[in-house]
């Protein structure tokens, strides 16, 4: 009667585990350093139930290190790869282009949203835009937005477009590359880079 006990136990205790397992969601993320992309500038899927399991499950696959801090308002990453948070500086994310008023723990995801991670500064109004980049459906072409806190979305004027050893000034936003080889990102002055697309 012991082992039957037992093994019921642990036959629970494992459902258990692939319950919540089940249950998180498939969410893309995306980590933009200060200097240079430090996971999935393709934005890969993971399976998170919040932003913060994003984060560390990003961390797994990339083997890049981050470090939480308990404050009172909960936990906070106060560093991701090489910088340290301090001052005006820090590290902090959005979730479908936006920044919720809640910590990354209290972010619950849902199938399909897309989490990134970033070095920002901020200054009086805020966080710097975080930049989008689309294709369009003439081929080689590319749309870039740049979102604010709120996920605002307005066209990335002056923004640069970067394929294989190559810059492509977008004036309005948009800008068409033609024939490249490999990933496009986008860059704008002032603005977090943007995710890649082949």
């Amino acid at each position: 009667m012991q082992r039957f006990l037992c093994t019921l136990a642990a036959l629970l205790a494992l459902a258990a585990v692939f319950a919540s397992a089940a249950a998180a969601a498939s969410v893309s993320v995306r980590v933009e350093g200060k200097t240079t992309s430090i996971f999935g500038a393709s934005e890969p899927r993971v399976s998170a139930d919040d932003a913060m399991a994003a984060l560390d499950n990003a961390s797994l696959l990339g083997e890049f290190y981050y470090h939480v801090t308990t404050t009172s308002f909960g936990p906070y990453v106060d560093q991701i790869g090489r910088y340290l948070a301090g001052g005006s500086n820090g590290w902090v994310f959005k979730v479908n282009g936006a920044s919720p008023p809640v910590g990354a723990d209290a972010v619950v995801l849902k199938d399909g949203d897309r989490v990134l991670w970033y070095w920002a500064t901020f200054g009086p109004t805020g966080g710097p835009p975080t930049l989008v980049l689309q294709a369009t459906k003439k081929r080689g072409c590319y749309r870039v937005v740049a979102q604010d806190d709120n996920g605002k979305r307005t066209a990335a004027r002056g923004a640069r477009l970067h394929a294989g050893g190559r810059a492509l000034l977008a004036r309005t936003g948009s800008a068409c590359l033609g024939a490249h080889k490999g990933l496009v990102t986008a860059t704008l002055k002032g603005a977090v880079r943007s995710n890649a697309l082949r």
